[in-house]
């Protein structure tokens, strides 16, 4: 199995693109979010590929972050999703966006996406209503109480702390009861970051 490709990029298009790797050439298919990250043409390029085997096939999927890949595997587990719909999504929304639109059950949002029917709408919010948050902690974030503004800044937070070695549950918990109680112009990222550290750190 393919798990990333590192190479000269040689052709590049919405959908697909064409990585040389020593001398072998890689025709791997991508959503509009890796399109929109990949190098110029003529440039050395990376990305983490997903390798999906038939009985007479072989494809490959890229994309430009191991959350972009994580959705597009966890969708492909639901029944009636293939790789076909699973990058319509990606390149319909961002991996945060549906993460959230899934979490609140906003079927409208993931109807808007091509392939996506009422039914397989409501399926992939059943099946997947509790295991996005994996992938966005920001997903748990109620829409309807939390501003954009704001759930922007405790993504961000959120995250930071992810990377600085917090467990993803007790820096979600963390943010989320800080947020809570201050005016959203206090919770600036940085500051939510600060007062975070000084909560975990006790």
């Amino acid at each position: 199995m393919i798990g990333s490709l590192t190479g000269i990029l040689k052709e590049s298009s919405f959908t697909e693109i064409l990585i040389d790797v020593n001398g072998v050439g890689y025709l791997v298919f991508i959503p509009l979010c890796t399109f929109d990250k990949l190098p110029k043409v003529g440039e050395k390029a990376s990305i983490l590929v997903y390798t999906n085997v038939k009985e007479d096939d072989i494809q490959l999927y890229g994309f430009a972050t191991a959350q972009e890949k994580q959705l597009f595997k966890l969708l492909m587990t639901v029944s009636g999703i293939g790789p076909k719909i699973a990058l319509n999504v990606l390149s319909t929304m961002s991996v945060s966006s549906f993460c959230a639109a899934v979490a609140n059950a906003d079927l409208k949002a993931i109807n808007g996406i091509s392939g996506i029917g009422k039914k397989t709408a409501e399926l992939l919010v059943l099946e997947l209503k509790n295991k996005v948050k994996d992938i966005s902690p920001e997903s748990s974030f109620e829409k309807a109480k939390v501003p954009d503004a704001l759930s922007k800044s405790m993504e961000d937070a959120v995250r930071a702390l992810v990377q600085l070695g917090f467990k993803q549950e007790n820096a979600m918990k963390a943010i989320h009861e800080l947020a809570a109680g201050k005016d959203p112009k206090e919770c600036s990222t940085e500051n939510l970051i600060r007062l975070a550290l000084r909560s975990l750190n006790k």
